[in-house]
């Protein structure tokens, strides 16, 4: 949202800044194995008082799906690597699109498909085995279809993760891929159901949640009725992300400042979850 990448270097400033906006919790994005450890967080989470969450960023040269070995090693090691430090710091989880870089899309038959999916739990297979040993679940994000073609909607996620699913591995959604590629928003999470593990939040242009055409009463209800405990984490991108805006399409600024994006954005939410509660009575 301020910088990237975020390291234990800049942690201490933007940590400062969120908790001084009034946010309870925080997602940080570990870009790279050593921009973030355990060692630099703590002190900062404890002095901050915000709960950790924490996202990889499936750069370029990161994929499960590829037939090349050494790569899927090294994506292996940096998802261990991701969730040591979520163990650490007393994170959940740790979210993304873990299966192929984000941004690469090519086209499959059906068997083809179903063939990568087999390809994909080989790989991730390890990866949630490590997991459920931290205590922290691995949860998969389904993208939109301009930044991947292998999961674009929960029930591919569903069918792509059969055999894998519980406590380590799980889903982690995001309302704007969810805006594009599913019917019903609403529907999607149900789906997701005691699988959703990490929700990302924004609005239909990747700005402030709010004012824009999502249907947020929905998805609280939604998010009510599955009885999901998690945060609601406010998801956006600065332009001048490596690892990410390009895939990502972030070409313009989505908000006078970004100050202003997360104040919004939070602002929005805490009315909207305290309208809900009234309702529910």
């Amino acid at each position: 949202m301020w910088t990237s990448p975020l390291t234990d270097a800049t942690a201490g400033e933007v940590l400062r800044h969120v908790a001084d906006l009034g946010f309870d919790a925080v997602e940080l994005p570990l870009e790279n194995l050593g921009d973030l450890t355990v060692e630099g967080l703590r002190p900062l989470l404890d002095d901050t008082g915000l709960a950790p969450y924490v996202v990889a960023a499936m750069a370029p040269g990161r994929d499960l799906l590829t037939g090349d070995p050494d790569t899927v090693r090294s994506t292996q090691d940096y998802l261990r690597g991701c969730l040591d430090l979520a163990a650490g710091i007393g994170a959940p989880s740790v979210c993304g699109p873990f299966y192929a870089a984000t941004g690469r899309v090519w086209p499959m038959t059906a068997d083809e498909r179903v063939a990568a999916y087999a390809t994909w739990r080989e790989g991730l297979a390890p990866v949630v085995e490590y997991a459920g040993a931290r205590g922290v679940a691995v949860g998969i994000e389904p993208l939109n279809r301009y930044e991947t073609s292998f999961l674009n909607t929960v029930e591919q996620a569903l069918e792509g993760l059969d055999g894998l699913l519980g406590p380590a591995a799980g889903l982690a959604l995001d309302t704007y891929h969810l805006g594009i590629e599913e019917r019903s928003t609403e529907q999607a999470v149900r789906s997701a159901g005691e699988h959703l593990v990490h929700l990302q939040v924004c609005g239909n242009d990747r700005g402030a949640p709010g004012g824009d055409q999502t249907d947020w009463p929905g998805l609280i209800r939604a998010l009510d009725d599955i009885d999901y405990q998690g945060a609601l984490n406010i998801e956006s991108f600065t332009a001048h992300n490596a690892s990410i805006a390009r895939a990502a399409s972030i070409w313009r600024p989505l908000a006078a400042t970004q100050d202003d994006l997360a104040r919004d954005g939070l602002a929005f939410l805490r009315t909207l979850v305290s309208q809900e509660e009234v309702s529910h009575g």
